[in-house]
């Protein structure tokens, strides 16, 4: 996002705070609801491009946006979704992605209030990684001619009682409503808004033998050092790296193992 749909997004976010710091708020339901609003908006670009008509006055879109989902909604979804739409958006389907980070937000406040952020991430990563070497699965949960409800059934039926519930609504709404992501680009986002709950980054970490718990933590305080944040390691074995580990935080790569030094020498040498 750029301008003015950026400032939106940030003030949203904050609305968003402000209402999950309210023991009174029910910060799952806040979530479903949100996405069900994205869900209609996302289908109804006729609706979204009047929301975020800029010639239109802020409290007419405000009102507009109340009528459509009072009644349907809790009256702090409701309130929420109307100040979103009194901001002012560069494009109109920045209101649609707001909504949509808005409702994964709320999601990770509700497991954040329960202890379980940490448990969310990590289970997050692991789908990533199973269905990324599951090509049947993959293509069940991306079929763009199965139902919406069907993927998001299956979704459950793989991970009751086998991940934190807010792992499997996260997912199952990924399925559901991709919006044009891959589920990687998803799974990923989603992962991202996780470790910013905790002003921290997310660091892949690939080791040819499981990293014992004082490695981790060696490793961890050493990477929050670099980048000045703490760090959750989301942490996989593969054998075929030779030695020591190799580390990816965001688009930048650390080569650390014996793998990528042979590579790199063999490289140097036909070069």
């Amino acid at each position: 996002m750029n301008g003015a749909s950026r400032e939106a997004l940030s003030a949203a976010v904050e609305r968003l705070d402000a209402l999950t710091d309210s023991a009174s708020v029910d910060a799952v339901t806040l979530a479903d609801e949100l996405a069900a609003v994205t869900a209609l908006l996302d289908r109804e670009v006729s609706l979204r491009r009047v929301l975020t008509d800029p010639a239109q006055p802020a409290e007419a879109k405000a009102t507009l946006a109340q009528r459509l989902i009072g009644g349907q909604v809790s009256g702090a979804t409701a309130d929420l979704v109307a100040g979103v739409v009194r901001a002012r958006w560069s494009r109109s389907r920045d209101l649609v992605d707001t909504l949509e980070e808005l409702a994964a937000l709320a999601d990770l406040t509700a497991a954040q209030r329960a202890g379980a952020l940490d448990d969310v991430e990590d289970e997050l990563f692991r789908f990533g990684r199973i269905a990324a070497s599951d090509h049947a699965l993959r293509a069940a949960l991306t079929d763009s001619a199965a139902p919406a409800a069907a993927k998001a059934e299956l979704v459950r039926s793989l991970l009751a009682g086998r991940a934190h519930s807010t792992t499997e609504r996260l997912i199952a709404r990924l399925v559901s409503q991709p919006r044009g992501r891959s589920l990687e680009s998803g799974l990923e986002t989603v992962s991202k808004l996780a470790a910013d709950r905790r002003n921290r980054l997310v660091a892949i970490v690939t080791s040819a033998v499981a990293l014992t718990t004082v490695q981790q933590r060696r490793l961890g305080d050493a990477l929050a050092k670099l980048y000045g944040r703490t760090m959750h390691l989301n942490l996989e074995v593969d054998p075929e790296v030779v030695g020591g580990v190799r580390v990816q935080v965001g688009d930048e790569v650390i080569n650390g193992s014996v793998a990528d030094r042979l590579d790199d020498a063999s490289r140097r040498m036909a070069g």
